[in-house]
Formats: structure tokens, C-alpha cells, sequence
């Protein structure tokens, strides 16, 4: 694998790991190497220490081993990478201000100045029947994609999917969502 893409992905987990938006074993981030191929954590990846080793390479078009080896969310990212090609990084994270926010609240309406101006308005999107949602999911994601001009989808009670060109980009939107919902809910109690 390319050591500067894992040292990419080490370091950005590792900061949304130390920020609470990963769990011990819950979160997902991948990259893209190639058109129909990408790199995810496996499903023992603790974020905080992303080596080259808990990551796991797939082909699209070539089902092996290495699929069963990969983090529960690989279908997610699999099929976001198919339908949208600009597609770079994705992650799954459950950023806990915002995840609280989308449980009572359809969209997400920044009142400080980097969440007016880097994020705008965010949908909360309901995906309503809970009990087969993991399997809708893999779907629904990228349809919302293609549908919204975001890179951002905030899941009522499930959390954030992010993708971006760039990793660090990424993780700002993630960062700012977070601190725009937790200012939200600090301003609530005023």
C-alpha cells in the first residue's frame, strides 16, 4: 500500500478517534486507489492506531477472503465509490452533539460563522424503519448523494457519512458540523 496514503488515514483517524467521533470499535474511514478498488479498515481496527496492517484492500469486481475481513460498513463505502466518482475518501463517524442534534431535529441550520459559511444548511435524513436499515443503507446513502449537493449526510440517530476529495477537507466538515450542532445546544440552554 502507499505509506503516505496510510499516514493519511492514520493520522485523520486518529484525530477523529481522539475527538469522540470514532468508537473502540465503531467507525469506518477508506480511500480510493483505484477505479474500481479502495482500502478500508478491517473490523478489529481500533481507529486510534491505523496501521497499514488493519487495513484491507478490495476490488469491486473481484469478491475475495478479504471482504469478510473488512469493517461491517464496506458496502457503504463500496457502493458510494461506484456512484460517485469524485469519491476520494469516505468515512462513517458518530460525532455525538450532531447525532443527538438529528434525533429531534430534520436539518441542521448553523448559527456560527465557519458553519454558515463552509457547511450552510445540513439535512438530518430519517431513514424511518430502523429494523432493516443496514440493509437499505448501502443504497439509500449514495442515492442521497447523487439527489443533494453535499458530502455530508447526517442519519437521524446513526450518525455521519462524509466523503471528499481530500482527507483533511473531509475532516474539517466533520469538525465543523460537530461544534456547529454543539453550539446549538449550548445556545438552547441560554
Amino acid at each position: 500500500m502507499d505509506k503516505h496514503l496510510v499516514n493519511d488515514i492514520k493520522h485523520i483517524s486518529l484525530s477523529l478517534f481522539n475527538k469522540n467521533f470514532f468508537g473502540v470499535f465503531h467507525g469506518s474511514i477508506s480511500a480510493r486507489i483505484s477505479a474500481h478498488g479502495f482500502i478500508i479498515n478491517t473490523k478489529e481496527t481500533i481507529l486510534d492506531e491505523v496501521t497499514e496492517a488493519s487495513l484491507v484492500r478490495l476490488d469491486c469486481h473481484k469478491r475475495d477472503y478479504r471482504w469478510s475481513m473488512a469493517n461491517a460498513d464496506v458496502h457503504i463505502h463500496e457502493h458510494i465509490y461506484e456512484m460517485i466518482p469524485n469519491a476520494k475518501y469516505i468515512s462513517y463517524t458518530m460525532p455525538p452533539y450532531a447525532t443527538a442534534y438529528s434525533l429531534k431535529h430534520g436539518k441542521v441550520s448553523p448559527k456560527d460563522y465557519f458553519g454558515k459559511k463552509v457547511l450552510g444548511e445540513v439535512i438530518v435524513y430519517d431513514p424511518k424503519n430502523i429494523d432493516d436499515w443496514l440493509e437499505r443503507a448501502p443504497y439509500e446513502i449514495p442515492r442521497f448523494f447523487q439527489e443533494h449537493n453535499t458530502h455530508l449526510l447526517l442519519i437521524k440517530g446513526f450518525g455521519l457519512i462524509s466523503y471528499d476529495r481530500d482527507i483533511t477537507e473531509m475532516a474539517k466538515k466533520i469538525s465543523i458540523l460537530e461544534n456547529s450542532c454543539r453550539l446549538l445546544a449550548l445556545s438552547a440552554n441560554l
